[in-house]
């Protein structure tokens, strides 16, 4: 049996938090990013900086997010946020309202998901802020079957997976997989002497070009750290006797991470992220954008 909905955005967000089961720390961000959004509902600006930590939102009815205007609204306060927020906190603020909207739509407390088309602003200025109680245009939300809303909510969908606190492997490798398009099969495939770190590419004559970005060359020196031979992702664990040595780190005597753990490890770190709480798969992190193009020097 459903409970009955809460009239009230705040008391919405506090059950939702109640069956999360976060902890008193994780539980006190989540509840500041809800909340944020309460202003942009009701056409006013949200409090920046240490403002926004004890500032009291204002009441909105839950039932306001099923108004059409919601998205129009949201997506505004999202143009603001964008003005005050690193991208990266951007992304768990929307990643947090989209799984707390899915939560209230499984109990029927709404039936609309303003947050469905919104994603992160790209550039250029954000449009002036509505007067409080100003109209605001009606603005239906994309449909579901749209490519833009399915590139949108990849886009989103890895920026917020790449941002999860994780081990250094799996950061690696996500990088690696977002920021060079390549598929897992050839990233787990690839040994060190593959490798030009510097260039940020593999090497001449390693199968097809590959390029990488910032945030791979970041993290690879740290992975690779005090081993110059073998694959570069490997298990935590050595390697089962019989394992060729193509497939087993000379130094530490791990083997080749594989496909299937590598997916694993993604998938149950993303759970906290997806609405449905199954987690996503690793091709979420593939990047549409042609890549492998020369790296400027």
């Amino acid at each position: 049996m459903l409970c009955p909905a809460p009239v009230e955005y705040c008391a919405a967000v506090d059950r939702y938090l109640a069956a999360a089961g976060l902890g008193s720390s994780s539980s006190r961000v989540y509840r500041i990013s809800l909340h944020g959004w309460a202003w942009p509902l009701v056409d006013r600006r949200a409090p920046t900086g240490r403002e926004r930590r004890g500032a009291l939102p204002p009441v909105v009815p839950l039932a306001w997010l099923d108004d059409p205007r919601a998205v129009q609204r949201l997506r505004r306060g999202l143009v603001d946020r964008a003005a005050a927020a690193q991208p990266r906190t951007l992304v768990r603020e929307l990643a947090c309202l989209r799984a707390a909207i899915a939560w209230w739509r499984a109990r029927g407390w709404i039936s609309a998901d303003p947050a469905a088309g919104l994603a992160l602003p790209t550039s250029g200025p954000g449009p002036a802020p509505a007067s409080p109680g100003g109209p605001t245009a009606a603005v239906p939300a994309p449909a579901a079957s749209t490519p833009v809303r399915e590139s949108a909510t990849d886009r989103d969908r890895a920026r917020a997976a790449l941002t999860l606190r994780a081990p250094l492997r799996e950061l690696t490798l996500w990088h690696l997989l977002h920021e060079s398009g390549v598929s897992v099969e050839r990233a787990l495939a690839l040994d060190i002497g593959h490798l030009d770190l510097l260039g940020r590419r593999a090497r001449p004559g390693t199968a097809a070009p590959l390029t990488w970005g910032p945030g791979t060359a970041r993290l690879l020196p740290m992975l690779l750290a005090g081993r110059t031979a073998g694959p570069v992702f490997v298990t935590c664990r050595r390697a089962p006797t019989g394992t060729p040595a193509a497939d087993r780190c000379p130094v530490t005597g791990r083997g080749r991470l594989s496909y299937r753990r590598a997916a694993e490890l993604f998938t149950a770190a993303t759970r906290q992220l997806d609405p449905a709480g199954r987690g996503w798969t690793l091709l979420v992190l593939r990047d549409r954008t042609p890549r492998n193009r020369p790296v400027r020097r």
